[in-house]
C-alpha cells in the first residue's frame, strides 16, 4: 500500500496544511487504510435502514424530490401573498414564510420598538385578519408551509389552524412545519421573549396538542441553521443542534409524554455551505449519530421516532455585497451539497440578499438552481452516490466523533440548558467566528471579490444591483390597518379570551386552546404575548466573556 498520503508536504502542495472550511485536517489522499476497521454494514447499511447515514428513505429522489421551498416575506400580508402565488405558479411546491422582527418578539406593528422594523425582514402580521390576507387564494390543505417563527410560535401555529378552519379544511390534512426553536434563539438568534424554562413549555404543549390535532405537522424544526449563521464549525452547528434535540426530547418526557407519540414530528434545519465534501460529510453524520441518540438514550420504539429529517438553506452568511453575481455560484454549490447529503426539503438563496430582500428576478434564479439541480445533473437518479468515497467517509466519521465528544461535554455540564445558562455555548461559537474572521484576514480563507480577485470599481462610480425597496407608506398602512381592527372587533370577547390565557399561564394546563381561542376572538400577536409576559417575565441574556 502506498504511503503517499503520509509524506510531508513538498514545494509542489500550494501550502503547509490542507482543511476543511471548519477546520477538520485534510489529507493530500485518502484510501482504504484511512477507514481502519469500518464496516460499511455497521457504519452505512441501506437508505431507510438504521442508522441511515445513506438517507432516511429506501429510494430517496427516485421517488420524489425534495420540496422546494423559497423562503419569503415582505411587506404586509397583501405584498407576500402576491410573492407566493408568484412562486407556486413558477414551480415552487411548498411555502416558507419569513415574518418581520416584531413579529418574531411578539409586539405589534403600533409598537414604539416597532418603529422602522414593520415588514423590513418579513410580513408584518398582526391578527387573524393578516393571517387570511396571507393565505387568501391558496388552499392550505393542498400546500405544506413552513413558518420560520420560534418565540411566538404557538400563536403564529394558532392563526394558521384558524385560517385554516375557516376555509374548511381538514386539520388532518394540513402538513408544514413551525420553526419553534427557541433554543437557539438565546444560543445564535436573539429573538427570544421569555426565560428559558416557560419558553420550553411552550414548545412541548405545542407537541402535545398536535399530536392530538394536527398529525402531519411538524412541531419543531430543530436548527443548526442559525448556529452556523452565527460562525460555528460543521461539527459544532451538528453537536449544539442535536443537543438542543436532546433538550426538546427529554422536556416532552417530563411533561409526560412518551417519546414514540412526539419524536416522528421531529424535524431538523441544517446551514448549507461552501466546503462541499464536508457539508455532504456533515448530514450524513447528523442522521446516523440522532439514530443512535434516539435508540440508545431515549429508547424510541417507533422506527419514524428514529430518523432524521431535516430542511436545508444554503448559507446567509457566505453571501456577498462585491460581485452579487458570483452568489449564484456560491448556492448552486451550496445546493448540491444538501441534495448530495440526502435533504427533505430546501431553500436556495437569491445572489441580492446580502444587499436587500430578493427581487422577484433574483428568487426565480434561485429556485431554477434547485429544478436544475433536479432535472438536469443526474445526481438524483441513485440513492446517495458519494457512499464508500474514503474522504467523504473520513470526514463523516470526524465529524460524529468530533460531535458526540461535544455532546458528552454538555451532558457533564448538566445538559443543553445549562451549557446555555453558563454561555459555554455561546462562548464556543464566539470562538470559532472569531478564527474564521482572522483567517479571512490574514487571506489564508479567501473569499472571492472580498479578499481576493476584487473587481476595480468603475470610473463612474459603485454598480447600481436592482433590489427590493420597501414603501415608507407600508408601516403606516399597516399600522392603520390595526387600529381598524382593534376599533370593530368585539373587545369583550377578545379581552375574556386574553384573561383566560393569563390565567391558564399560571397553571400547568396546555396553553394551545387559550392561544387559538384568543386568535380567533381577534387578539394580537403583541396582546397574547403580553399576557405571557405578565405571568412569565422576559429573558435577560447571559453576557459571555
Amino acid at each position: 500500500m502506498s504511503d503517499a498520503k503520509s509524506k510531508p508536504a513538498t514545494s509542489d502542495e500550494r501550502k503547509e496544511k490542507f482543511t476543511t472550511l471548519s477546520g477538520i485536517p485534510i489529507d493530500r489522499l485518502y484510501t482504504e487504510e484511512s477507514l481502519a476497521g469500518w464496516d460499511p454494514e455497521i457504519a452505512l447499511g441501506y437508505p431507510g435502514e438504521f442508522p441511515y447515514t445513506r438517507g432516511i428513505y429506501p429510494t430517496m429522489y427516485r421517488g420524489r424530490f425534495w420540496t422546494m421551498r423559497q423562503y419569503a416575506g415582505f411587506g404586509t400580508a397583501v405584498d407576500s401573498n402576491q410573492r407566493y402565488r408568484y412562486l407556486l405558479s413558477k414551480g415552487q411546491a411548498g411555502l416558507s414564510v419569513a415574518f418581520d422582527l416584531p413579529t418574531q418578539i411578539g409586539m405589534d406593528s403600533d409598537h414604539p420598538l416597532a418603529l422602522g422594523e414593520v415588514g423590513k425582514v418579513g410580513v408584518a402580521i398582526d391578527s387573524l385578519e393578516d393571517m387570511e390576507t396571507l393565505f387568501d387564494g391558496i388552499p392550505l390543505e393542498k400546500v405544506s408551509t413552513s413558518m420560520t417563527i420560534n418565540a411566538t410560535a404557538a400563536i403564529l401555529l394558532c392563526l394558521y389552524v384558524a385560517v385554516a378552519k375557516r376555509q374548511g379544511a381538514s386539520l388532518e390534512k394540513l402538513s408544514g412545519t413551525v420553526q419553534n426553536d427557541v433554543l437557539k434563539e438565546y444560543i445564535a438568534r436573539g429573538t427570544y421573549i421569555y426565560p428559558v424554562r416557560p419558553a420550553m413549555r411552550i414548545v412541548t404543549d405545542i407537541f402535545a396538542w398536535c399530536r392530538d390535532n394536527l398529525p402531519k405537522w411538524n412541531t419543531i424544526s430543530i436548527s443548526g441553521y442559525h448556529i452556523r449563521e452565527a460562525g460555528s464549525t460543521a461539527i459544532q452547528e451538528v453537536a449544539f443542534t442535536l443537543a438542543d434535540g436532546i433538550a426538546y426530547v427529554q422536556a416532552a418526557l417530563d411533561a409526560g409524554l412518551s417519546v414514540d407519540e412526539f419524536a416522528p414530528q421531529l424535524s431538523f434545519f441544517f446551514n448549507a455551505h461552501n466546503d462541499l465534501l464536508e457539508e455532504i460529510a456533515k448530514y450524513r453524520a447528523a442522521r446516523r449519530l440522532w439514530a443512535k441518540i434516539m435508540l440508545d438514550r431515549f429508547r424510541a420504539k417507533d422506527e419514524r421516532s428514529l430518523l432524521l429529517r431535516f430542511h436545508a438553506q444554503t448559507a446567509g452568511s457566505s453571501l456577498t455585497a462585491q460581485q452579487p453575481e458570483n452568489n449564484i455560484v456560491r448556492v448552486a454549490i451550496q445546493a448540491l451539497a444538501a441534495v448530495l447529503g440526502g435533504c427533505q426539503s430546501l431553500h436556495t438563496n437569491s445572489l441580492d440578499e446580502a444587499l436587500a430582500l430578493p427581487t422577484e428576478d433574483a428568487a426565480l434564479i434561485a429556485l431554477r438552481t434547485q429544478q436544475i439541480l433536479a432535472s438536469e445533473t443526474g445526481v438524483t437518479n441513485t440513492v446517495d452516490p458519494v457512499a464508500g468515497s474514503y474522504a467523504i467517509e473520513h470526514l463523516t466519521n470526524e465529524i460524529e466523533k468530533g460531535a458526540l465528544a461535544y455532546i458528552e461535554k454538555i451532558d457533564a455540564t448538566g445538559g443543553m440548558l445549562r451549557a446555555i445558562e453558563t454561555g459555554f455555548v455561546q462562548g464556543e461559537i464566539q470562538k470559532a467566528a472569531y478564527d474564521f474572521q482572522r483567517a479571512v484576514e490574514k487571506k489564508e480563507q479567501i473569499v472571492v471579490g472580498v479578499n481576493d480577485f476584487v473587481a476595480p470599481i468603475p470610473e463612474n462610480g459603485e454598480r447600481i444591483i436592482p433590489t427590493l425597496r420597501m414603501d415608507p407608506e407600508m408601516e403606516r398602512s399597516q399600522i392603520a390597518r390595526l387600529n381598524a381592527l382593534r376599533s370593530r372587533r368585539h373587545a369583550g370577547k377578545t379581552q375574556a379570551a386574553l384573561s383566560e390565557l393569563q390565567r391558564r399561564a399560571a397553571t400547568t394546563e396546555n396553553l394551545i386552546p387559550a392561544i387559538l381561542a384568543a386568535v380567533e376572538a381577534y387578539a394580537t400577536v403583541g396582546e397574547i404575548s403580553d399576557a405571557l409576559r405578565r405571568v412569565f417575565g422576559e429573558y435577560q441574556e447571559s453576557v459571555v466573556i
